[in-house]
């Protein structure tokens, strides 16, 4: 397996890691022995950054991530995030970067995680309401008591990471990025190359539908999230149906997958990026391993981006709630 450093002295990891968060809610229900299994397969493939979230099932995507790392704990860089709360109903109750809050929500993922330390922990979302000075203030704390060893922040603005990386230092910034997701082009990655901070993208298959595994909405859950999402929405997921045969396309001219020519383009953004695709599906996870193999030239770089506009997408990211707390 290939390995990209985050941050200039940030952590060392896969190139491909792993977006965990569809094992425990949103994307349908899942089986715990499959996903166990397929998360040691991803251990065995070299695939070790993993990606996880308090919020994912309020709790219970770390637990599960806990009972898979038994034993190999050593042989993972772990992820997590805070700031989303929720409550244990699951209901949604706001965002806290509260120092209280940080050091709270840091104890209580370690014990479900069932570790002693978290590789890379992050600010889900930045919380308006408290100084991000505050936060991260909070967060070097968790650093200097060992619980923690590097910082990154979620969905933040430029103006925010500058100010974050003057009280500690950034090592990544996890936003969304893929082929129909390019916001962070405008301000946010400059940024994170003016200050060394390396770029985790997530969903980087556009939920999935860069994949060209999706046709119709038949195809989800009945509680699948994305069927409630801008872009999967029915008159806006036929008009992107396009932008997926174009993808098809240009990845049967280069002898690979959809998939994989996603994540290729991704990972041709710099070796600062690190995409984290999420599956449920050891085949699945051997393909977007198998990204690393495929080398876009310059040439083919330019024609995806005459064949696949930037706007191309129809739909935002998220619903309009949502929206307002990215780029924080």
């Amino acid at each position: 397996m290939k390995v990209r450093t985050l941050g200039k002295d940030g952590p060392e990891v896969s190139a491909i890691g792993l977006g965990c968060m569809g094992m425990s809610e949103f994307y349908g229900a899942s089986e715990e022995a499959a996903n166990i299994d397929l998360l040691h397969h991803a251990i065995d493939i070299g695939v070790t950054f993993w990606d996880t979230a308090d919020m994912y099932g309020s709790g219970a995507n770390e637990r599960l991530i806990g009972r898979a790392l038994e034993g190999r704990r050593d042989e993972v860089v772990l992820a997590t995030k805070f700031a989303v709360v929720r409550g244990e109903d699951g209901s949604f109750l706001g965002l806290s970067g509260r120092p209280e809050y940080v050091q709270e929500a840091c104890d209580k993922s370690l014990q479900r995680l069932g570790v002693d330390h978290i590789d890379l922990y992050y600010q889900h979302r930045v919380d308006p309401q408290v100084p991000i000075e505050e936060t991260v203030g909070a967060m070097s704390e968790l650093v200097t008591a060992g619980k923690v060893r590097h910082l990154g922040l979620s969905e933040a603005g430029a103006d925010t990471l500058r100010r974050a990386s003057e009280i500690h230092p950034i090592a990544a910034l996890q936003s969304e990025l893929s082929l129909w997701s390019r916001d962070i082009e405008a301000e946010a990655l400059p940024a994170c190359r003016e200050l060394g901070i390396g770029v985790v993208a997530y969903s980087p298959l556009g939920r999935g539908f860069l994949s060209g595994a999706i046709k119709s909405l038949d195809d989800l859950a009945e509680n699948d999230w994305r069927r409630f999402t801008p872009r999967f929405e029915s008159e806006n997921f036929a008009k992107n149906l396009e932008l997926v045969d174009r993808v098809e396309q240009l990845a049967e001219g280069k002898g690979c997958t959809p998939a994989q020519l996603a994540l290729a383009w991704v990972l041709a953004n710099g070796s600062d990026v690190v995409p984290i695709p999420g599956t449920r599906k050891q085949n699945r996870l051997r393909e977007n391993a198998g990204a690393l193999e495929v080398q876009l030239t310059d040439t083919e770089l330019t024609e995806i981006d005459e064949v696949i506009p930037q706007d191309m997408a129809v739909g935002t990211r998220y619903p309009e709630e949502a929206m307002k707390l990215l780029n924080g």
